[in-house]
């Protein structure tokens, strides 16, 4: 059974920095496609960036320059490096993952359909 575990989250200025974990078990880490999530309230949850099980990226425009997601496949784990921080990034945070690979697939990098199985969330606050 997979489980999926985020941490990091927490409460910063703006212009500050955190960085998020997301740790994967009962899962075939290897071939997964991982992405960060986000919500805030009233809106829906949206893309914020994604990483192939060959390292290729995709990001959301509003976090590229400042956000970072990257793995390490010995420890089983994904992270979200998140630099100058604003207070429209206050949001949960979630994490999420899937196997299936394709073409198809690739173009949905940044959309909810692309994963079948998700964290429960970190929250991040950003004031001003």
């Amino acid at each position: 059974q997979v489980k999926i575990v985020e941490s990091g989250g927490g409460s910063v200025q703006t212009g500050g920095s955190l960085t998020l974990s997301c740790t994967v078990s009962g899962y075939g880490w290897d071939y997964s496609f991982m992405g960060w999530f986000r919500q805030a309230p009233g809106n829906e949850r949206e893309g914020v960036a994604a990483i192939d099980s060959d390292g290729t990226t995709e990001y959301a425009d509003s976090v590229k320059g400042r956000f970072t997601i990257s793995r390490n496949n010995v420890k089983n784990t994904l992270y979200l490096q998140m630099n100058n921080l604003k207070p429209e990034d206050t949001a949960t945070y979630y994490c999420a993952i899937d196997h299936r690979a394709g073409d198809g697939w690739t173009l949905l990098r940044l959309e909810e359909v692309r994963y079948k199985d998700w964290g429960q969330g970190t929250q991040v606050t950003v004031s001003s």
